[in-house]
């Protein structure tokens, strides 16, 4: 909004010119974020314990969680807000992929809110129906990959995905970019509601992530960086720089509050809006292999429930992990919910370095 009330303008104001950088508007993106998250925190919390939308914990979880019953939930609503509105207050609203973004955002938001409705409210422990929640997911994929495919959005590059580390290497899947992409948005989104078990893990790990793709972003849409590290360019992705900075900003404000001892949890309509909006910038700025990198403390967390059940199945009830996902072995193992939660963050931020040092290496 402001971008497109205030930049016309620049010639009788020169100050307004600034609207133009991408840089000035994402930080202020993230700012605006952060002001929301802590000016209606507190207000989302008191309203969430008035109206009883309290976290039911698992039984079969470990034993100390039993204390967070009750801990007011779908606190996804607030990251959202905070997520979106500066968007469109900051970001250039005619581009293509910010739309992407935000569709992908709310879209993936809403299924986790009927998910949590459904918990919370109407008291079914289960949520939404498992083959409808994956039909949502399944949908959005579909429909972000045929716009890719057959929309023309992308130009050359809209089926095609960057190798990490291997110069001048893409992989071009035609008509198959369409399952990779539900695979990637499904995957992403189930990894990152997986990972939130533990106060402040899965957005603590989520704004890691946004920062390494919004900077993938600004880079790939900026021709002269790109042309400097060998990568590709790709003309208007640098606006995503300013979604991911407001994702970056609204996880942080929200982090305030999620902090161990949690006041708030953000449930699936936050956990499933983060990872459905990750896989979708990834898939748009065409670095989907470097989310097995950026992301590489999700895939941990999917790939330790896959396994448990794979091998409880196929042994008749051993296990490979005291418990998944993964956070919570090493919590049965001795760890305080504290110390998994610092030191996944602080993989987090190693892998986060490896995944950038790939536009450097290639």
């Amino acid at each position: 909004m402001f971008y497109h009330l205030l930049y016309p303008l620049r010639d009788a104001w020169s100050a307004l010119n600034v609207f133009k950088y991408i840089t000035f508007r994402a930080s202020y993106a993230a700012v605006t974020a952060l002001l929301i998250s802590f000016l209606f925190g507190g207000w989302v919390i008191r309203k969430l314990e008035r109206m009883q939308i309290g976290e039911t914990i698992r039984s079969d979880g470990p034993s100390h969680h039993q204390a967070k019953s009750g801990t007011p939930t779908m606190g996804g609503v607030l990251v959202l807000t905070a997520c979106v509105l500066p968007t469109l207050l900051w970001a250039d609203l005619t581009n293509t992929y910010v739309q992407l973004a935000l569709l992908g955002t709310v879209w993936m938001g809403t299924i986790g809110f009927l998910d949590d409705y459904l918990k919370v409210v109407k008291k079914r422990p289960k949520g939404m129906i498992g083959r409808f929640k994956l039909a949502g997911q399944v949908s959005y994929g579909l429909l972000l990959g045929g716009v890719l495919v057959f929309g023309g959005v992308g130009g050359d590059l809209a089926t095609s995905s960057a190798v990490p580390f291997v110069k001048n290497t893409l992989v071009n899947w035609g008509w198959l970019y369409i399952p990779l992409v539900v695979f990637v948005v499904a995957g992403t989104s189930n990894a990152v509601n997986l990972s939130d078990g533990l106060d402040g893990l899965a957005i603590g790990l989520s704004s890691l992530a946004f920062v390494g793709y919004g900077v993938i972003a600004y880079l790939s849409g900026h021709a002269a960086f790109a042309s400097y590290l060998n990568i590709e360019y790709i003309p208007q992705a640098g606006e995503l720089a300013v979604y991911c900075a407001a994702v970056v900003g609204a996880g942080l404000g929200f982090l305030w509050f999620n902090a161990h001892p949690a006041r708030i949890f953000m449930g699936d309509t936050g956990s499933l809006a983060l990872g459905g909006a990750l896989g979708t910038v990834a898939i748009l700025v065409k670095r989907e292999f470097l989310l097995v990198i950026i992301g590489g403390m999700f895939v941990a967390e999917a790939l330790s429930v896959m396994l448990q059940v794979f091998w409880y199945r196929r042994t008749g009830g051993k296990r490979i992990f005291r418990m998944s996902p993964l956070h919570h072995h090493f919590e049965l193992g001795g760890w305080s919910e504290t110390q998994v939660v610092v030191r996944f963050w602080i993989i987090g931020i190693m892998l986060l370095v490896v995944g950038m040092s790939t536009l450097k290496l290639q």
